[in-house]
């Protein structure tokens, strides 16, 4: 088994255009959204849970240590130091979160639109070859010359706008028909 397989060349096409679309995308990176991630990044890794949980175990046991040997303890029960040090770190982590989320909504919405835009040109490209099947059927004296009007339906591309008002008319039909506590929610209950 080779390590490097050979793929067609409209495969290797595609994977071309996805990597380049990832590439623009770090390249627009500015540095502060880089740092952001990096940040991100090492918050989500299980030995920054393990850090933490240090930290903690260190602090409370310093203040029970300290009160043991005689002397004030720095954060006494119920330890509201560390209390806001962690509230104000969810915060900022909530943030950093939602920060890199933003930013990889905005690579997912690139790779949905050229999905979207594959999807019209396969339609169209499947149109064309039923159309050019059926005018050979036609076209052929060997084969009987009948009326299909499936084929001929399937012949015609379909109209993207038209597609879309029609889905948005059937989402609006679908809302208009929820009960008014449900008005809020999304299309199939969710919020």
């Amino acid at each position: 088994m080779a390590d490097n397989p050979i793929l067609p060349a409209h495969i290797e096409l595609t994977i071309q255009t996805i990597t380049e679309l990832h590439r623009q995308h770090q390249r627009r990176a500015t540095p502060s959204q880089k740092a952001v991630a990096q940040l991100t990044a090492a918050a989500s890794q299980p030995r920054f849970v393990g850090l933490l949980t240090v930290v903690f175990g260190l602090w409370i046991g310093l203040n029970g240590v300290a009160k043991l040997a005689g002397y004030a303890p720095p954060d006494p029960p119920p330890y509201s130091y560390i209390q806001a040090i962690t509230g104000i770190a969810g915060v900022y982590i909530t943030l950093l979160i939602l920060i890199t989320q933003r930013r990889e909504n905005q690579l997912s919405e690139a790779r949905d639109q050229l999905t979207l835009q594959l999807a019209i040109v396969n339609e169209q490209k499947s149109a064309k070859i039923i159309a050019l099947i059926e005018e050979m059927r036609r076209d052929l004296p060997n084969l009987p010359d009948r009326s299909d009007p499936e084929a001929e339906q399937l012949s015609t591309p379909a109209d993207p706008q038209a597609v879309l008002d029609a889905l948005q008319n059937a989402t609006g039909e679908l809302l208009d028909s929820l009960p008014p506590d449900d008005a809020g929610a999304g299309p199939l209950g969710e919020s």
